[in-house]
């Protein structure tokens, strides 16, 4: 996957337009004026920076409340900027512009990759992490996660419905996001295995 968004990344810089953005660009013409377009301008905003910002600094508060421990929550809100300042620094090299601006939508500046995909993938995902290894339930475990997995795909796929971003970019900030993901999972185990040592 990433040897393809890197081909992606190769044809967008020399100004061409990848295939699978060629193929989806007609549907996008079919959203307007339908209730699927309206359905996902409004979860559009759940991937909005005015919405995450504070959501971010609540979550993170609650989750050392929950954890009664700083570091799930220092990771969570630092996880989460660290992905934010990636995504910023990514979109500057790779310098794309977007197919449209809706500045409502918090839709302006490059577009490659989808901070709707990337970043929501990060927060929703650490979330529902955190909260799993809570929920003695395995069933009900596997509904938050099953939950916070669509609603990060409903988040970052209405950037392409309201055509504020090619496919392409969406596809390339899930997998950037879930890489981060991980990285930021990785490192919370691994933080927990030295501290546990460290108090044997």
């Amino acid at each position: 996957m990433l040897a393809i968004i890197g081909v992606w990344i190769v044809r967008i810089v020399r100004g061409e337009l990848p295939f699978v953005d060629q193929w989806t660009r007609a549907l996008v013409d079919t959203f307007p004026d339908t209730f699927i377009y309206t359905f996902f301008r409004g979860i559009t905003n759940l991937g909005s920076e005015p919405f995450m910002y504070p959501l971010t600094v609540i979550i993170a508060a609650l989750l050392i409340i929950l954890y009664r421990d700083w570091l799930p929550g220092v990771l969570f809100g630092l996880g989460i900027y660290a992905t934010h300042l990636l995504n910023k620094l990514m979109k500057y090299l790779v310098a794309r512009e977007r197919p449209t601006i809706m500045e409502e939508a918090n839709a302006i500046g490059e577009s490659f990759p989808s901070g709707h995909a990337m970043i929501p993938m990060v927060c929703y995902g650490l979330l529902a992490y955190f909260l799993a290894k809570k929920i003695k339930s395995s069933t009900v475990g596997l509904f938050v996660q099953i939950f916070f997995a669509l609603l990060v795909f409903s988040i970052g796929i209405s950037r392409y419905i309201i055509n504020v971003h090619y496919l392409t970019d969406i596809v390339a900030g899930f997998v950037f996001g879930y890489l981060c993901l991980l990285g930021l999972i990785y490192l919370y185990e691994l933080i927990q295995r030295i501290r546990t040592r460290s108090q044997d």
